[in-house]
């Protein structure tokens, strides 16, 4: 456990707080026991969160858990990024030292931007999911550490964290899962005024069943009475409790106030003003300590010793004196580690701070700000440059100001803290104007955001890719750039679009064809983002601006951003056009990732294009530098875009493979999204391959862990899909619904809205409404079934199809059915079937078409069966073995009969297995209505392994040359009959061995021993 946990009050007994406490002991036990807890502490000032926490946290020590506590640090009105998780890592790293070590193995790069002792932090990409992964990390990591301890993590004083600290609890309280963990964190309840940022977080935790609220009343009566003999140590008289609980209304730090003021003898006179209440006793000290106590009042929340020796310019013996009365007075304290001060209660150090003078505050914070420029060892490293951009700012210094915020939102990016990089940078264009010109000029980029370009006099004079930013001066327009990348990193993205619209003002004087193009380029990411378009409009506008130029990185990142917004939404010859030329403008002016992120848009439009081999050796060939060069980013896209690509053109199980080793990737580099895809496409592929169950566990995946709400959508998707599967048509509905909630309207991508419209249309075709099915149909192919996404566009169809083969006998169908089976027929002439998955779908379909018409036979359904059997469809197998069983009962016969029953058998077995109760229900209707078994009763058990397993010597001959792996067409040459009359053979052989392939077919004739040596050449007539 750590060391004594650190007690701030004056009162000896603690009072009252049963309930709550009673609260927090049984969040420990349920830890303790492995489910983590997550709680929230509210209250005015003053009511004893703090005391609560103290006695919890003792309590916790005592049960052997280990506690780190947190503190949100204030320095004037900043709070400093991530200060109470840092705090808390600090306190852990210090009491488990290899745990931690152990748990952030791998990670310490990533994790110094909360805890800089481990290591240094590189610059790292700067993308959508840099906040996040940190996150992700930071949440494996505590779940790590409290894997076989308990661990009790408590940060307090919610309402002045920052955002990036408010970012971090909320999602530490969604999706902590494992691990022996309590997050515990208090805010002051009457600070919470309409417009506080803590606001919106405290009713977004409000929603979560997982987090547990305890609020902090006001002491009763009785309570104020026992707290009072606490501090006195005797019995108080009656009336002056009265007098106490009147006056402080029941608050404990209230209570202690005036206990103590009436114990001293400084109460008389005293008003009920709630400011004099706090400053009476400090205008008790001496005067050398009043003014150590305003200094300490300024400093922030805790002030180092040795600052505060430097600010106050006392002789040592003096201060040393003036702390002692403080201390002695009980206004301030010493802090744990023994290196500074805190007052007692923020509530004191805040009536200081507010009685202090203007001037005497400006004045206060440039003797800070000097001291620690003097010397920057004063405080620790990692809050120097926040903690003197705060001074400076509050000393009212523009010369100096400037510079300093300017470094602190350097390092506020550096931390992925973006909220506070933006709240800084708009801090430093409140500044710019007021600092002198000199001071301006001297100013420098750090480096240029993203592929934001230098400006426009020293490209014309420099290279292709711009200048050097230490000899480049520091612009306006640089700020600009800046905050509305910062602001659309942590989500600020309404200012963002702000700062990027007045930019573009700016811009209309100068003539910078690139800057106006980058800043078009940012609109476009925030217009998606905030549900205002699909960004279009302005990618075009950036192209026409770009269009005749000489290359440049930011040429290559409007092609390659125009070629990836294509890929999704309008495959075809532009977009592999734009794709080849981003490539090869990145390679001209050596821009690295660019390159890589073009490439894997070529090489998918290349798929989608019909070059299949071509262009997934080149998304392969991407994936592999990625990973070897470290460009975690387009490795992970290459995850998700390579097994997609891989699935639609049939090679589903490679796709498996791919995506579980990108689960890992993508994982461990805490890329969320791109994890939540993997997720989203490893349920598409498992379903294909018939494991429903898995692929259910898949599409959760993609909800639990997505951050943004289209691979959510994509996840929900998934879900309505397998529930349609099933027959759960309630269930299909409620995620269809919600996948559209999260998808929206402003963006449609035919990856989504075509695989929705399938689902659509059988919900509707399941519930019997036809009519609603036909719209859903007409609505989809508004747009057609571009080249390229076929692989959405086809299941679409046959559900269409389908749905109007299965109403093909109601009267009620009728009408309208001529213009539905044309639209669905025109549709099928326009879609392209470049691979064998795609050309079976289109077999498939025609053949509903002619189910829907009453013109199908047992040729048109042995078509299609004959080329699922060639594929690992074991779903979409037992649908058309299904047709095909009703199409040769439709024909009579007693061979028909036999090979309907073992298609039957068949797929009954698969739609059992699958829980598809709709194929399973429709089989043994079928099957009933026929006079058929489903199951066999054999009544003897012959000698021969063949005839044991019902095969004829026909069967005998077939079955041995398909374990010696030949096709249907060699069988049907060895064996001198018809291809077609080898895969109906096929197709009784597996019904009567109970496989749903070849490959287990073989494997059960060499189990059984059908064909010992020397019996290869030996055939049985037939």
């Amino acid at each position: 456990m750590l060391g004594v946990v650190e007690t701030r009050s004056v009162s000896p007994v603690f009072v009252g707080r049963t309930e709550e406490l009673d609260t927090l002991n049984d969040a420990l036990a349920q830890a303790a026991a492995g489910t983590p807890q997550a709680l929230l502490i509210g209250g005015e000032a003053g009511v004893g969160k703090t005391r609560l926490v103290e006695e919890f946290a003792t309590a916790a020590c005592r049960e052997g858990a280990v506690v780190a506590l947190g503190g949100c640090v204030e320095i004037g009105a900043d709070g400093l990024p991530f200060a109470p998780f840092s705090t808390a890592l600090r306190a852990l790293r210090r009491e488990l030292p290899d745990q931690l070590a152990a748990a952030a193995a791998g990670q310490e790069e990533e994790l110094t931007r909360l805890l800089p002792e481990l290591g240094e932090a590189s610059g790292g990409r700067h993308d959508e999911e840099g906040m996040a992964r940190l996150f992700e990390l930071t949440a494996r990591v505590l779940e790590r550490v409290a894997a076989d301890r308990t661990v009790v993590v408590a940060l307090e004083d919610l309402h002045w964290a920052d955002a990036s600290t408010r970012h971090l609890l909320a999602y530490l309280f969604c999706t902590l899962r494992t691990g022996r963990l309590v997050v515990l964190a208090t805010y002051r309840a009457d600070d919470i005024h309409r417009r506080h940022p803590l606001r919106p977080l405290l009713a977004e935790l409000d929603r979560l069943r997982t987090v547990r609220r305890v609020e902090l009343g006001r002491f009763n009566r009785e309570e104020v009475g026992r707290q009072i003999a606490g501090i006195l140590a005797a019995e108080p008289d009656p009336t002056q409790v009265d007098d106490i609980f009147e006056r402080s209304d029941g608050n404990a730090f209230f209570v202690e106030e005036l206990a103590v003021c009436a114990s001293e003898g400084c109460g008389t006179g005293l008003t009920d003003s709630l400011r004099d209440l706090l400053l009476v006793r400090v205008e008790g000290l001496p005067e050398i300590a009043q003014r150590v106590a305003r200094i300490v009042a300024e400093g922030g929340s805790t002030v180092e010793y040795p600052l505060l020796a430097a600010v106050a310019q006392l002789a040592e013996d003096d201060l040393i004196e003036a702390l002692r009365a403080a201390v002695n007075a009980n206004i301030l304290l010493a802090t744990p580690a023994g290196d500074g001060y805190r007052f007692r209660h923020s509530l004191v150090r805040e009536a200081v701070s507010d009685d202090l003078l203007p001037g005497e505050r400006s004045r206060l914070n440039r003797r800070y700000a000097e001291a620690l420029e003097a010397d920057p060892a004063l405080v620790p490293a990692d809050q120097r440059v926040m903690r003197l951009a705060s001074y400076w700012y509050h000393a009212h210094s523009a010369a100096k100001a400037l510079p300093a915020v300017l470094d602190a939102s350097v390092e506020a990016r550096c931390r992925h803290a973006y909220s506070e990089q933006l709240r800084l940078l708009e801090r430093a264009m409140e500044l710019w104007d007021t600092a002198p010109e000199d001071v301006r000029d001297r100013l420098r980029p750090i480096d240029y955001t993203e592929v934001y370009p230098p400006p426009l006099p020293e490209r014309r004079g420099g290279t292709p890719s711009g200048c050097d930013p230490a000899t480049t001066p520091l612009r306006y327009l640089d700020l600009m750039a800046e905050a509305a990348v910062a602001g659309r990193l942590s989500g600020e993205r309404e200012r963002a679009l702000k700062i990027t619209k007045r930019a573009l003002h700016l811009l209309e004087d100068e003539g910078d064809p690139l800057r106006a193009a980058w800043f078009w380029v940012q609109r476009s990411r925030l217009v998606q983002a905030l549900a205002r378009g699909d960004g279009w409009k302005e990618l075009g506008t950036a192209q026409e601006l770009v269009r005749g130029l000489p290359p440049s990185e930011v040429h290559a990142e409007v092609l390659s951003t125009a070629a990836a917004w294509s890929m999704l939404r309008e495959p075809g010859p532009e977009a592999l056009s734009s794709a080849e030329r981003a490539v090869e403008y990145a390679r001209m002016v050596g821009a690295r990732e660019i390159e890589l992120n073009a490439r894997l848009t070529y090489g998918g439009l290349m798929v989608d294009a019909g070059s299949v081999e071509a262009g997934l050796a080149e998304m392969h060939e991407v994936k592999d530098r990625a990973l070897e060069e470290g460009v975690s980013y387009v490795a992970g896209r290459a995850y998700v875009n390579l097994a997609a690509e891989l699935d639609a053109v049939g090679r589903t199980r490679e796709a498996v493979a791919l995506l579980q080793e990108g689960l890992v990737y993508t994982r461990r580099f805490g890329q969320l999204d791109s994890e939540a895809w993997v997720w989203a496409n490893l349920s598409e592929a498992l379903y294909s391959l018939g494991r429903w169950d898995e692929a259910a566990d898949a599409a959760a995946g993609a909800l639990r862990v997505g951050h943004g709400a289209k691979p959510r959508g994509s996840g929900a998707g998934c879900l309505a899909h397998v529930a349609l599967g099933r027959g759960d048509l309630p269930e299909a509905a409620r995620q269809l619904a919600a996948a559209r909630s999260y998808l929206g309207t402003h963006d449609p991508m035919p990856q989504h809205t075509l695989p929705l419209s399938r689902i659509e249309i059988g919900v509707a075709a399941g519930e019997g409404r036809l009519l609603d099915a036909r719209a859903e149909l007409a609505r989809a192919l508004v747009c057609g079934i571009p080249p390229g996404t076929q692989r959405y566009g086809w299941p679409l169809l046959l559900a269409a199809a389908t749905a109007e083969a299965d109403a093909q006998a109601l009267p009620a169908a009728a009408q309208g059915r001529a213009d539905a089976l044309e639209r669905l027929r025109e549709a099928v002439k326009k879609t392209t079937t470049d691979t064998p998955i795609w050309l079976a779908h289109e077999q498939w379909v025609r053949a509903e078409l002619a189910r829907a018409e009453g013109r199908d036979t047992t040729d048109t359904w042995s078509d299609v069966v004959t080329c699922f059997e060639a594929l690992d469809r074991p779903y979409d197998l037992a649908r058309v073995r299904h047709r095909l069983a009703e199409a040769l009962l439709a024909s009579g016969g007693d061979d028909e009969r036999d090979r309907a029953t073992e298609l039957l058998r068949l797929a009954h077995t698969v739609a059992e297995h699958l829980g598809a109760r709709p194929l399973a229900d429709a089989v043994v209707l079928l099957a009933q209505r026929a006079r058929l078994a489903l199951k066999r009763f054999p009544d003897r058990r012959p000698a021969d392994p063949a005839e044991a397993l019902g095969l004829t010597g026909r069967e005998r001959d077939v079955l041995r040359l398909v374990a010696a792996g030949r096709t249907n067409r060699q069988i049907a040459e060895e064996l001198f009959i018809s291809p077609k009359t080898a895969s109906v053979h096929v197709s009784n052989i597996l019904g009567k061995l109970g496989v749903s392939g070849r490959g287990e077919a073989a494997a059960v004739a060499h189990r059984r021993g059908l064909f010992p040596p020397g019996d290869g050449d030996r055939l049985i007539a037939g």
